[in-house]
């Protein structure tokens, strides 16, 4: 199965959405794949990667990117929406190298009528046979009108 440009799926718009495709999607999972080179956002020269506190943001954007992905399937259209927190955020390295290839799973564990969720995330690195990187349980919010949340409407 084909999988849409990741760009269609997330509501960040060019240098902002950093991850680099999704490999697949169901109902419950995504799996989305970021490589980490000089150009990515947030690479330091000087350590020579991405520091893994970014781990959180390429998890927020694959549960982003879940949402699309079930919206678009559904005949919706793409919301924006926002990470509320998250917990037990774990990494075993304090950055992600250049020239790692890294593949972030999410698995949605609730979904809330009132736009509440709950996902279990993780990054490995694919070069070294899927060794988890990081880990999380993010927790999330999609109002069906962001403009009515934002504005109090």
């Amino acid at each position: 199965m084909t999988m849409p440009d990741i760009r269609t799926l997330v509501p960040h718009g060019g240098a902002m959405c950093l991850l680099d495709r999704v490999l697949a999607s169901d109902a419950e999972t995504l799996t989305a794949e970021v490589a980490i080179h000089e150009a990515s956002m947030f690479y330091s020269p000087e350590a020579q990667g991405v520091g893994s506190w970014v781990g959180i943001e390429y998890m927020a954007q694959a549960v982003a990117a879940h949402a699309g992905w079930l919206a678009k399937r559904d005949g919706g259209t793409v919301k924006p929406g926002f990470l509320l927190g998250s917990r037990r955020y774990s990494t075993h390295s304090p950055l992600f190298a250049n020239g790692q290839v890294l593949q972030v799973k999410v698995k949605m564990e609730m979904r809330g009528d009132n736009g509440l969720g709950a996902y279990e995330c993780s990054i490995a690195d694919t070069g070294k046979a899927g060794q988890e990187l990081a880990s999380a349980t993010l927790t999330v919010f999609q109002p069906d009108d962001v403009n009515k949340f934002l504005h109090g409407v």
